[in-house]
């Protein structure tokens, strides 16, 4: 019974995830459901998906066309982060999966965890497989607690409500809410113990290698506010692969369009897989639209705007002409330039670097790293910035970098939220709507630092099925 325990589960995530063929139990025994082999393949996932329905326009990054918007301002996620309504009802909506598919992939991450050292096989695949586990592990536990729960906040964190931490593989388990502070100590553990077993160079792309494992660790530690460790891990993930696309070199020979080097999975830039809307996600159709306000900040010579945005030209069905948005450059899928929106790339590791340098009032460190990016992305003179007199003016140039680099995904919510619990750095969002549209009425929505609306309820499947599981919104 106890053997039949341990192989149900597996097969039943081997058969949600039937379509990765790479996982390959053959009847002969060669690999079996209760192999190390086996259970070694079921860290890598390459269709890890993470749905940003329900905070992607909570955001002065992003856009929306406004028929999408107006007279829903009460009914959807998209009606009610546009315009920053805190009246609304939010606990009742679908979350797209979002919370689910965490868990879910927690749970897959716990069977390897728990269950491969009673598998037959190499002892030190078993020790890289829990180890590959552990940073993915938390990885989702990284997502949660930042998309479900308040910023960290180190006067604040052990009080302020978290999420669930699923420790190990228990479907009768009902656990538990923990708090922010607990659950960073949870991720943090779990990164610690499995940098060391992770491979440089692992068996595919979907396996964690050691460049993102330190990636990983440097953004944590970066969002705890361990300037240092944050320092040292960007520099140890830099060592293994500091790999930028020369964006200018890429114009140069005819852009995206006409160079499809970086597309399905030939960008050298990306430390793990992880996807927006599946992994044939097209950019323009999964929020990416970018807003009036981020297309300034861009300005004229900056090729990440040059080469993949449009103004004028889009599809009417997505895109409102005359807004002063941009659309990522519908001609531009996947295939021809693989962007990766949720997963780490080493343009992350760069900023995080600069982040910490300047933290820790190294200045000219702090403008050295971010010089090397912006030489990658931008035309002309301006690339190169001169090192700012004050940390906050150089604080302010990483934020408004971080703005143009880590676009879509979790990072410009996740950064909001982070830096409005620092006075210094704290910003109140104001959004003119509609643009376009003449027959409703434009009005400025706000959105406060301290809003409500940054804390995404968790869903209330998870809540009826675990009453432990209570808001940390006073929703």
């Amino acid at each position: 019974m106890r053997k039949l325990l341990y192989i149900l589960p597996v097969l039943l995530i081997l058969g949600l995830a039937a379509c990765e063929n790479y996982v390959d139990i053959t009847p002969t025994g060669k690999k079996t459901v209760d192999s190390t082999d086996t259970y070694y393949e079921l860290v890598a996932l390459p269709n890890r998906c993470y749905q940003p329905a329900s905070f992607a326009l909570l955001s002065d990054n992003v856009w929306s066309k406004e028929s999408n918007i107006i007279g829903k301002e009460y009914l959807s996620w998209d009606g009610i982060n546009m315009t920053f309504n805190e009246e609304a009802v939010r606990k009742d909506l679908s979350d797209n999966n979002l919370y689910a598919n965490c868990y879910t992939y927690i749970l897959r991450s716990n069977i390897v965890i728990s269950l491969v050292d009673h598998s037959t096989g190499d002892k030190d695949t078993k020790e890289l497989a829990k180890a590959e586990a552990k940073i993915m592990r938390a990885w989702d536990h990284f997502i949660l607690v930042n998309t479900f729960a308040k910023s960290y906040n180190p006067e604040t964190a052990a009080t302020d409500g978290g999420v669930a931490i699923i420790r190990e593989y228990d479907l009768e388990a009902t656990p538990t809410k923990a708090t922010v502070a607990e659950v960073y100590d949870f991720i943090i553990k779990d990164i610690e113990e499995a940098l060391p077993y992770l491979q440089e160079e692992p068996v595919n792309v979907y396996h964690p290698s050691k460049a993102f494992g330190y990636a990983l660790a440097a953004r944590v530690y970066l969002f705890h506010r361990d300037w240092k460790k944050a320092e040292e891990a960007a520099e140890e993930s830099l060592k293994r692969n500091n790999t930028l696309i020369d964006y200018i070199a890429l114009e140069a020979e005819g852009g995206p369009t006409m160079v499809t080097t970086y597309g399905r999975g030939g960008n050298p830039e990306i430390l793990n897989y992880a996807h927006m809307g599946g992994v044939t996600e097209y950019m323009s159709y999964t929020y990416g639209m970018i807003s009036p306000e981020l297309v300034q900040l861009f300005g004229t010579n900056d090729e990440r705007m040059n080469l993949f945005f449009k103004m004028t030209g889009n599809p009417e069905y997505y895109f409102d002409e005359g807004s002063g948005a941009a659309l990522w450059d519908t001609s531009i899928g996947y295939t021809k330039f693989q962007y990766m929106a949720v997963g780490m790339r080493t343009a992350e590791v760069y900023l995080i670097l600069a982040e910490a340098k300047a933290r820790q009032n190294d200045l000219s460190g702090a403008v050295e790293v971010l010089n090397q990016l912006r030489e990658k992305r931008i035309k002309g003179t301006e690339a190169v910035l001169p090192e700012p007199a004050t940390q906050r003016e150089m604080m302010q140039e990483i934020i408004n970098e971080r703005r143009k680099e880590l676009l879509f995904g979790f990072s410009r919510f996740w950064d909001l939220k982070r830096f409005n619990t620092e006075a210094d750095y704290a910003k109140t969002i104001t959004r003119v709507f509609p643009l376009v549209s003449t027959n409703v009425e434009q009005k400025t929505y706000t959105l406060k630092p301290d809003s409500r609306l940054y804390v995404i309820p968790f869903p209330l499947a998870a809540r009826e099925k675990n009453p432990n599981l209570t808001l940390n919104t006073n929703e």
